[in-house]
């Protein structure tokens, strides 16, 4: 019994041997075949030591190109020929090997490789050219490095060779950006990288190295930021650099701008794919810088006023335009995030444009009634974000038309405070936008908070007509002091606080009870910091008067409120 697992493993054995002699037999020409196979590769080494081998005189063409690239700069330094023709032909024996990375029959490591020594050749020697031996203006070395990258793109565009794609473009753009210090020549360098960068939103619209475009416009950002960090700086500071115009100081920024935004642009109206968000970064920071050029450069010509003038306009044109891409090519199911950020882009260009070039009064109505159709449309279409642009709008026209203002200095500030016409047309704008939001039961209090603001300022504006008008009547009969200031403003705020608690339990608005909680925080602050330093003892004893009937209705009217 002991021999037993013993005896059953011969058994298999033999019944493996019997089993192998049979395949043999029945399929004569794979056993002839298998061994001849298994002696192809005796070793699991045999494929890496393959691949090695025909590495190795890849690498060893790589360095004799090197080596001529040494000689090249050999005979440069040793002035036995002319510079200028040395320089021409080291820029074609440079461009030689990126056309053989691109003609290569074995696309993949060797063009890599070739590639890499084609941008190994070209870019020290072009930064010598240029600055050890002045054969190369900087326009020249710019022009050449855009040769460099027009031919390789053109070669690698042939056969969808990526690898060849960024390593030019890679090696010319750090090339770019480090001449453009040494050299202090701004102008040439920048046109090459918006060159480049157009050359890779090309690209990218035809899926060809689309992640370029990424690296392409932040070496562009940093450039052109570095170009309008040290021209607006004060002259002493960049004794150095060249004198430049205004129109070369506002170009390059607004040529950044110009070629993302036709860049989104096309890619919405025809190709019609989701908004990424590179895409609303690099238009956000592109804006950015030609915003900051013209603000930082017109005050130096003496033209500010132009200038914001000019970059009102230009915002308000962009509003236009991407007002009109929310109403076309943005609609839909499907087009949701584009539909936001179209709209969220015209928004902003709007205040923008507004607060730049509009006069007080026009300002206060472009925003009020822009700030209407928001929240109107938003309430129509039953869609949160016209809404929520609606809000920002209204507060902007509020901000911006002095209202808030007034109402600070009417209720808490130093007097006297003016009602303008502009005001008015925000305070109107606040409770038109109010009024046209219904209070759904049951309601999400995102949709709550939405109404909040403009109840707020729209209550806030009713307390302080009602505070300044009892105060003129008053005025026509005594001369009124700090104390009659104060008292009035207590008498104001808590009217007006039980109004809003009273509206809010009739009309079903629960923010009204919340604005009216909010005001009475307000009256006992104010009691403390201004009816107790500055009042009689019997304007503070009315004041406390009306503080404490308020505190007692206003509970009660919202108890009613949660029983009805």
């Amino acid at each position: 019994m002991n021999d037993l697992p013993v005896t059953l493993d011969q058994l298999t054995a033999r019944l493996e041997s019997l089993e192998q002699r049979i395949d043999h037999l029945e399929h004569p020409a794979s056993a002839v075949t298998k061994p001849a196979v298994a002696s192809a590769h005796p070793s699991g080494d045999a494929p890496s030591t393959v691949q090695t081998a025909g590495l190795f005189p890849i690498l060893g063409r790589a360095m004799l190109g090197i080596a001529g690239a040494y000689v090249l700069r050999a005979v440069a330094e040793s002035a036995a020929l002319p510079r200028i023709a040395v320089a021409a032909i080291a820029i074609a024996y440079a461009l030689a090997w990126m056309v053989w990375a691109a003609r290569v029959k074995a696309a993949g490591l060797s063009s890599v490789i070739y590639a890499g020594t084609s941008a190994l050749i070209f870019i020290p020697m072009v930064w010598e050219l240029t600055l050890s031996f002045g054969v190369l203006t900087p326009s020249a070395a710019a022009a050449i490095l855009g040769v460099f990258v027009l031919s390789a793109t053109a070669l690698a565009w042939l056969r969808n060779l990526s690898p060849v794609f960024w390593i030019a473009n890679l090696a010319a753009a750090i090339a770019a950006l480090a001449l453009s210090i040494a050299t202090r020549e701004f102008v040439p360098f920048l046109a090459l990288l918006l060159l480049m960068a157009l050359v890779a939103e090309v690209a990218s619209v035809r899926n060809r190295a689309r992640a370029l475009r990424y690296f392409l416009a932040a070496v562009a950002d940093l450039a052109i930021w570095g170009y309008l960090f040290i021209y607006s700086g004060p002259p002493s500071a960049r004794v150095d650099y060249p004198t430049l115009s205004l129109a070369s100081l506002l170009a390059p920024a607004c040529l950044l701008f110009l070629l993302y935004a036709a860049s989104i642009a096309f890619r919405t109206v025809l190709l019609r794919p989701t908004v990424s968000v590179f895409e609303i970064l690099q238009s956000a920071t592109s804006f950015a810088l030609v915003a900051f050029s013209v603000l930082s450069f017109t005050p130096q010509s003496g033209s500010i006023v132009l200038g914001q003038l000019f970059l009102g306009v230009l915002c308000l044109l962009l509003a236009a335009a991407c007002y009109g891409l929310v109403f076309t090519v943005a609609r839909g199911a499907d087009a949701g995030r584009n539909t936001q950020v179209f709209a969220a882009f015209a928004t902003g260009f709007l205040i923008c444009g507004s607060l730049l070039s509009l006069p007080l009064i026009p300002l206060a109505l472009t925003l009020s009634l822009a700030a209407i159709a928001a929240t109107l449309l938003g309430v129509r279409l039953n869609r949160l974000t016209g809404q929520v642009h609606g809000l920002v709008l209204v507060t902007t026209a509020a901000i911006a038309s002095g209202l808030i203002d007034y109402d600070f200095h009417s209720l808490a500030g130093t007097l006297p405070a003016t009602f303008s016409p502009a005001t008015g047309v925000a305070a109107v704008c606040a409770l038109v936008c109010y009024a046209v939001v219904k209070a759904v039961p049951g309601e999400a209090r995102v949709r709550q908070s939405l109404r909040l603001i403009p109840a707020a300022i729209a209550a806030c504006t009713l307390a302080a007509l009602l505070m300044q008008g009892i105060l003129a009547l008053v005025a026509l009969h005594i001369v009124t002091g700090v104390h009659h200031v104060a008292f009035l403003r207590t008498f104001s705020v808590c009217a007006v606080a039980l109004a809003l608690a009273y509206a809010g339990v009739r009309m079903r608005r629960p923010e009204l009870i919340q604005i009216t909680y909010a005001a009475l925080a307000f009256v006992a602050a104010k009691l403390i910091f201004e009816d107790l330093r500055h009042g009689h003892f019997e304007f503070i004893a009315a004041s406390i008067f009306l503080f404490a009937i308020s505190l007692m209705i206003v509970p009660r009217l919202s108890r009613m409120g949660q029983t009805i």
